[in-house]
């Protein structure tokens, strides 16, 4: 951009670069969502319908940005992990949240009426914000993403237990909220259970523990670099080649959709090239 008398203004703007060797967590969330399920009618505790939408979105977010290397949903928002190499938009804070936001609200449009064909979407359309959060240690990005699977079950089993209350225990909602305050996990799966015959234990994952998006490649292969048999760090020159390789490698790469178990360690053990470092260190720091 050529110098003018006017390039001053440019002093006003304030650097929003995240620091280094950092994992990024991009979270988005909907805007209005209680009252778009209203709109929509929504089903109540869940709308399947309306899970498949997000996590379609999520997908081709997932497969766009290469630098993401995990995803996890629930409800109306989607967690968005970039890898802690990532030089993505010089690391920007605000680029980084507004791309993701705004690609993933593109692709939930898009595909609304493929998946809701009966569903006409209409002014104000769902929008979603996106704010950048950097954890230092793989342990913490682990201890996030629990945190959110957590909430997703404490959510899901609330809401189970106060809509069936509502729907098939023809309370009102006013009733239902005291009801429930001051319950416990074991409560209301005893509500669940002895009143409309319902084992929480036996619904559907996607709805207890959400939804984790991350490539799944041909063969078992690190796509992170390697560990020499003495455990030290093999050099791993990042040519524009090798960059551009990877870079394919990743975008050839089967999305899966999956809804396990992240608290624990086995889905972080079969897949450990998901938080692996760019020299092929794999374990949680």
């Amino acid at each position: 951009m050529a110098n003018s008398e006017y390039g001053y203004v440019r002093n006003f703007e304030q650097g929003d670069g995240l620091p280094p060797s950092n994992w990024i967590v991009v979270r988005i969330d909907g805007r209005g969502f209680s009252n778009l399920c209203k709109k929509y009618n929504f089903e109540k505790p869940n709308d399947r319908r309306a899970l498949d939408l997000m996590n379609a979105a999520a997908t081709e977010v997932v497969r766009s940005f290469v630098d993401i290397v995990l995803a996890y949903g629930q409800s109306d928002e989607y967690s968005f992990v970039f890898h802690e190499s990532t030089g993505l938009f010089e690391r920007r804070a605000a680029k980084l949240a507004t791309s993701v936001a705004t690609a993933f609200t593109a692709e939930y449009c898009m595909q609304w009426s493929a998946v809701l064909p009966d569903q006409l979407l209409t002014r104000p359309y769902p929008t979603f914000d996106g704010r950048c959060v950097c954890y230092p240690k793989r342990r913490i990005l682990r201890d996030y993403l629990c945190w959110r699977q957590a909430d997703c079950h404490i959510n899901n089993l609330y809401n189970t237990t106060f809509w069936n209350m509502v729907l098939k225990g023809g309370m009102s909602t006013t009733e239902a909220e005291q009801a429930l305050k001051g319950t416990v996990s074991s409560d209301k799966n005893e509500i669940l259970f002895s009143r409309f015959g319902i084992n929480y234990n036996s619904e559907p994952e996607a709805y207890k523990k959400g939804t984790v998006v991350y490539r799944s490649y041909a063969e078992h292969e690190n796509v992170n670099g390697s560990l020499d048999d003495t455990g030290d760090k093999v050099p791993d020159p990042a040519s524009k080649t090798q960059l551009e390789k990877e870079r394919k490698r990743k975008q050839k790469a089967r999305i899966v959709i999956d809804h396990p178990d992240i608290i624990g360690d086995a889905f972080w053990t079969a897949h450990p090239y998901i938080l692996a470092s760019k020299r092929g260190q794999d374990h949680c720091e």
